[in-house]
Formats: C-alpha cells, structure tokens, sequence
C-alpha cells in the first residue's frame, strides 16, 4: 500500500522594486528585496483525487481535479497553470490535498501578491507531486514566470518571480536571469497601503509599448545603439528621432538605467550610504510620476509628506496607477513617516523589513 503523504507547509513573501520599475521588460536590470509579510499554504492529504484550495482571506474555494488535462486554462488561473508547467517537466499529481491559503500581503498593491502566491504554490506543487527532483530558488523563479506571464501572455518581467523565489535584497539581470545579492541596510523601511487599486495591466501595457515603440525609432536609424549601454548624453542625441508622444518613455528608459546603476554601486558596499540611496529613490519616482505618469496625485501628495516628516526617499511600488508606497527613513524619525503618510490619507503605514529565504 502507498504511504500516505505528509502535510505540506510553504510560504513566500511579497517583494518590493527598489530601482528598475518598468525596466525589466526591456531587458534592463532592477533593484528589489522580498519583505516580513507572506502567502502561507497548509496543505493536508485527503483520500480524493482533488485539490480542494481554500483561499481563507478572500473566503472562496477552487477544486482542481488531478485528472483533469488542464488544457483549457482561464486567463489568470494560476493554480492550474503552475501545475500545467510543471507536467511539462515531468511532474505528476496523484494524492489530493485539503489546501489552506492565507497571508498578510497587500492584495492589487503593488507588492505582488499574485507572483507570492504563484511561487508559494510551485513549492508546494514541487512537495505534492510524485518525482525526486533536485531544484534551485532560481529554477523556481523560472517555473513561476512561465506561469504567471509567459503562460497568458501578460506585458510584465520577471523580477517579481525572480525576487520572490530567490530572496534578499538582490541585482537582477533580466536578460541573463543571474543575480547579484545586494547589502540589505537601507535604513528603516515604511510600507504605505495608498488605499487606490493598482492598474496593472493597462499601466503596464502603455508603458511597455511606447518605450518599446522609442527603442525601435532610434534603432531603425542607429541598429548599433544598445540600450544597455546607453550614456545621458544619448538621450539628447537620439531624441530627434523619437515621436514626441514616445519621449518621456525614451527619458525613463534611459534615466532609470542609469539610477538602478548607481544604486547597485551603493549597495555592493558593506555600509551604503541610505541618504544616498533615498535621494536616488526620489530620483527614479520623479521619472515615473513625470514621464511613465503611473503616480496618482493623491499618491504623490502621500510621499511628500513623508519626505517632509523625515524619510530620505519615497516611491510608487510596482506598476503604478495605485497601490504601495515605500519609504527610507531612520528610526527617530519613523513614528513621524508613518504618521504623515496617514494624515495624508493612506490607508494604512507601518514598519517592515527585508528577509531573505534562508
């Protein structure tokens, strides 16, 4: 007789950019650290064929059939197109389990939730399913950005996999997908829930197409030019040849660059300088707010009163278009930050810090 499995217990945590948003779907390196607020799954083996998942905080249930051929996916069914890549590997799925899933992340924040839980689940999958394979955090960074993006075709990269399957606070190169760990001492970190939904998809889209669209305009007449290369001076030179409506996206993707440069440089040293690095912060926020225009104005107004109380630096998380906000501060001046960005109308603010997977 087949020996009962045992019970299953996974977590992983929500992310945050640093440096590099709306860079890594161009190919361009970013910044981002996983932080102490996770998507936890229990999962306990019952006598069915079935994975029968409740989604506790949301107080709704998914039933997936092991049986099933899981060859019509709906878009976003994440469950389903975890286990669908991993059959790909050679994965099967023979004892059901009674699934638990619950967590302290921000949900449509901008601290990515939905890839916490796409990463969480392929380890739980990894447990559940029937061979012995030997795996590394970077392999399942990889699983889960086939899954949550390559799988349904979404406009997004691969940091938020990446950063929350390998943990830390880490240099990402989103062509290679080789990653560089990073000194976590960035001061005392503020999470800031602006209380505006997110807008992914279509922050994303816009942003990507038309930077995309001024890339293409400077190479149809320079096919040298290498983004990844490219100096401040290139932003200048190259700008006649761009469409007007594509040229704050030609100045973010040059700009930013070159910050996320920066930052890495910083933050290879053993004590980095976090003034430093916040003023670098308010550099790359500037750029989204004014050129990618992903920063409500009451967002805005969140983080200036923020820096006002003492924080050194302040940014939109993720996409943009709502969401999170992070801020750099020093722990005089906490109580301050957090309270500023609540007299300024966020939903909620409160301390966090970066964690790694070890």
């Amino acid at each position: 007789m087949k020996p009962i499995k045992a019970r299953i217990k996974v977590q992983a945590p929500a992310r945050i950019c640093f440096f590099g948003d709306h860079q890594d779907y161009l190919g361009l390196p970013v910044i981002a650290g996983t932080i102490n607020r996770h998507i936890q799954i229990n999962g306990t083996p019952n006598s069915d064929s079935k994975y029968f998942i409740q989604l506790l905080d949301l107080d709704k249930e998914v039933i997936i059939n092991l049986n099933d051929n899981f060859n019509s996916i709906l878009t976003e069914d994440y469950f389903r197109s975890c286990m669908a890549v991993l059959k790909k590997e050679g994965a099967e799925f023979l004892q059901g389990y009674t699934v638990e899933i619950s967590g302290d992340v921000p949900v449509n924040a901008g601290v990515s939730s939905s890839s916490a839980l796409v990463v969480a689940w392929i380890r739980f999958l990894l447990q559940a399913q029937e061979a012995t394979w030997n795996f590394t955090d970077k392999q399942i960074g990889e699983w889960a950005y086939k899954a949550e993006v390559l799988y349904f075709d979404q406009p997004g990269g691969l940091m938020d996999q990446f950063t929350i399957a390998q943990g830390g606070l880490i240099f990402i190169d989103t062509q290679s997908g080789e990653t560089t760990n990073l000194t976590p001492k960035l001061g005392t970190l503020i999470l800031a829930e602006s209380g505006i939904p997110k807008q992914t998809l279509s922050v994303l889209q816009n942003a990507r197409n038309y930077a995309q669209n001024a890339i293409e305009e400077v190479q149809s007449k320079h096919p040298e030019f290498d983004l990844k290369k490219a100096q401040e001076q290139d932003f200048k030179n190259y700008l006649s040849l761009v469409s007007k409506p594509f040229q704050p996206y030609w100045y973010a993707a040059i700009h930013n660059h070159l910050i996320t440069q920066t930052a890495k440089q910083e933050l290879i040293t053993a004590e980095p300088n976090f003034n430093k690095i916040g003023t670098l912060m308010n550099a790359h926020q500037k750029i989204l707010q004014d050129c990618i225009q992903n920063t409500p104005a009451l967002m805005i107004n969140q983080m200036e009163a923020a820096l006002t109380a003492g924080a050194s630096g302040a940014k939109i998380i993720g996409s943009g278009g709502g969401g999170c906000m992070v801020a750099i501060t020093n722990e005089s001046a906490k109580e301050r930050v957090i309270k500023a960005f609540k007299d300024a109308g966020a939903a909620d603010a409160y301390e966090v810090q970066l964690v790694s997977n070890k």
